[in-house]
């Protein structure tokens, strides 16, 4: 399985973003797809993820302003960041869970100016 994510830049305080990432390869039976973040000095954390069935799953952080969903494809997920905060400025990682095996994007760097 390979995720190319699409979408992060510069943005101001209150401003929004859409990230996307696709999944290629071997997709059948990707069960999880979502988005993790790092910002600098801590440890990657969970911003929200998507099962195959629609069920959603956000970081208390970001519930009410980040929406993740499914393209037209279900190998493709979008993350819609709106009212973004300086705290949101990380590096965002796309992931996908097919059976037991964890994939990794390359990471897309969001960062939110004052």
């Amino acid at each position: 399985v390979q995720l190319q994510a699409s979408g992060g830049g510069l943005v101001p305080a209150g401003g929004s973003l859409r990230l996307s990432c696709s999944a290629s390869g071997t997709i059948a039976g990707i069960s999880v797809m979502g988005w993790y973040r790092q910002a600098p000095g801590r440890e990657r954390e969970l911003v929200a993820v998507i099962t195959s069935g629609g069920s959603t799953n956000y970081a208390d952080s970001v519930k009410g302003r980040i929406t993740i969903s499914k393209g037209n494809a279900n190998n493709i997920v979008h993350l819609q960041m709106n009212s973004l905060k300086l705290e949101d400025t990380a590096v965002y990682y796309c992931n996908a869970k097919r059976f037991r095996d964890m994939y990794w994007g390359q990471g897309t760097l969001v960062t939110v100016s004052s």
